[in-house]
């Protein structure tokens, strides 16, 4: 009788086991849950990333540094840190990066041997994963010194051979060393951290590094103590409401090619902006692809679109014995020609910057400065002479 009461209580526990089990699983399916998936511990752009915080609140609020309007909430967020420049590589073994659709402003220009290489200068959008996150060149110090008092730079190294090419030795100058310069040599895990298999492929270590917006922006607040206090001798850009659809042209691309020592692999270099009329923005085409960024999966845009032409020339600083990485650099203080992309049209005009600390100032021919349209600024630096075919 006990023996049988024992087999009784088994099949029937395991009854019950059986139909919780199914009835469980039946609910996981139902509702497309996946028990099996594994999930990155840092949430990617498109799954978990935040570019602009939703709300119904009215956009009263300009960002200083674009003129794209926003909410008082947003504007709450972005006043409690600073502009924050951060290094993304553009090699192809890079690509596509992520990080690039939230910046505020864009600068591209050519780090060595023809590969191009992007600041981008994030504020007031909330983002997510950013890089791969490349070295710091010269230049990119004078653009990111024009976001007022100490401005966020964030990189891997630095170019560091002795004359005007020296990146490294230049922050130590300028006083940011162990301040507002974010250098992953010094700072490391886990503001920084490698990813090999974020691109999907056997990725070099040189192209591993990743970090996040607000990684950075909480590392400078905590550990350095630089939140809001930077806008000391900052100047804007001026804005203007874009062109109504009825104004705006059908269409119109403007290709160019950065200046490679490397012309097997100069293709892959190739830009074109491309407008589409009723967004009214510049659709950015990459080596002849669509560019896209890794985590949103949408093409990069911009709402504005300058090309600042300048003198440009090489270190001759020996990085590489056969010359094809050795560093460049761009006259980016002075004065020269532009072109403006704006509204489906191109736009003759100059470039001001006195000194390294100044805002590069932008004029027409007749010598107003130039007011954008409120939206990203994307700024390709090509030296003077550069082709630019526009259709």
């Amino acid at each position: 009788m006990d023996k049988r009461k024992l087999v009784i209580g088994i099949v029937g526990g395991l009854g019950l086991y059986l139909i919780s089990t199914g009835l469980s699983y039946a609910a996981f399916s139902f509702s497309g849950t996946k028990t099996t998936e594994v999930k990155s511990p840092v949430a990617t752009g498109k799954k978990g990333g935040l570019k602009r915080v939703i709300s119904n609140l009215p956009r009263t609020e300009e960002c200083p540094l674009d003129g794209t309007m926003y909410t008082k909430d947003e504007k709450a967020a972005w006043d409690k840190r600073r502009p924050l420049g951060v290094m993304i590589e553009n090699s192809k073994a890079a690509r596509p990066q992520s990080g690039l659709s939230y910046a505020d402003i864009v600068y591209e220009a050519v780090a060595e041997g023809g590969i191009s290489r992007f600041m981008a200068v994030f504020y007031c959008q909330d983002g997510d994963i950013v890089g791969p996150v490349r070295s710091a060149r010269t230049y990119y110090l004078d653009w990111i010194s024009e976001y007022g008092s100490s401005p966020l730079y964030a990189h891997v190294g630095g170019a560091n051979t002795p004359g005007p090419a020296d990146a490294l030795g230049q922050i130590e100058r300028y006083g940011w060393s162990g301040d507002n310069d974010l250098n992953q040599f010094s700072i490391g895990f886990p503001t920084f951290y490698r990813d090999y298999e974020r691109l999907g492929k056997d990725t070099a270590t040189e192209h591993t590094v990743y970090t996040t917006l607000l990684k950075l922006w909480d590392f400078a607040a905590k550990k350095r103590e630089l939140t809001n206090d930077w806008a000391t001798g900052f100047i804007p850009w001026s804005f203007k409401e874009e062109a109504a659809l009825t104004n705006r042209p059908a269409s119109l691309a403007v290709d160019f090619g950065l200046p490679s020592v490397q012309t097997a692999y100069a293709g892959s270099y190739l830009v074109s902006w491309k407008y589409d009329r009723e967004t009214n923005l510049y659709l950015r085409f990459n080596g002849g692809e669509a560019h896209k960024d890794l985590d949103t999966e949408e093409q990069i845009t911009a709402k504005n679109v300058v090309l600042q032409f300048m003198t440009m020339g090489i270190a001759d600083d020996g990085y590489l014995e056969d010359g094809h990485g050795s560093h460049t650099l761009y006259g980016t203080k002075g004065t020269g020609k532009a072109k403006f992309l704006m509204d489906g049209q191109v736009i003759d005009g100059t470039w001001v910057k006195k000194t390294r600390t100044d805002r590069t100032k932008f004029f027409d021919t007749k010598g107003v400065e130039i007011k954008f349209n409120r939206g990203t600024i994307w700024i390709e630096a090509l030296p003077i002479g550069q082709q630019v075919d526009v259709k």
